[in-house]
């Protein structure tokens, strides 16, 4: 079953009322159905997948995943040969981060569940403590996996590159 970000038309009025220019986007654009995944762990791994990667490569790489990956838990990636997940496309280093911080999950060292309960500050300090997570990721499992709204990635380049061509 697909999730998708929830917003209604609250959201949607009082972003309008803030910007004529954002305003019009917004008209011209219409609603938008984003997937997210609920699950953080699986969400993480998303992330960390598609860093530095276009959203076309991330989203080939992740069907990959999924097909080969049956048991998308920590013990089930860490059961998995690191060989077979670079074989479906994710690097050397991906591998280390998704091993490690399943590792650190699966033994309980990293509580992922706890973030759901942290102020988004403290959600993004505890993310950066595992290898392989900034900003950028922490942002994205805020937004795209616990569906906080008030997260802009400013350090995003497909948001960078949408703000250029707003306000050029």
């Amino acid at each position: 079953m697909e999730h998708f970000f929830e917003y209604g038309q609250k959201e949607t009025v009082w972003l309008k009322s803030r910007d004529k220019k954002l305003s019009a986007v917004i008209d011209q654009v219409g609603p938008i159905y984003r997937k997210i995944i609920p699950d953080l762990f699986a969400a993480l791994v998303h992330s960390i997948v598609g860093q530095q990667i276009s959203t076309k490569a991330q989203e080939t790489v992740w069907q990959r995943f999924r097909q080969t990956c049956q048991d998308l838990s920590p013990h089930g990636i860490l059961s998995m040969e690191d060989e077979e997940l670079q074989s479906i496309g994710i690097s050397f280093r991906k591998v280390n981060y998704i091993k490690r911080a399943a590792e650190k999950i699966g033994n309980g060292e990293f509580d992922i569940d706890a973030l759901r309960d942290m102020d988004d500050a403290e959600v993004a300090r505890q993310l950066s403590s595992l290898d392989g997570i900034g900003r950028w990721s922490a942002e994205m499992l805020m937004l795209f996996s616990m569906q906080r709204p008030n997260i802009l990635s400013f350090d995003d380049l497909a948001i960078q590159r949408g703000l250029r061509m707003v306000y050029r």
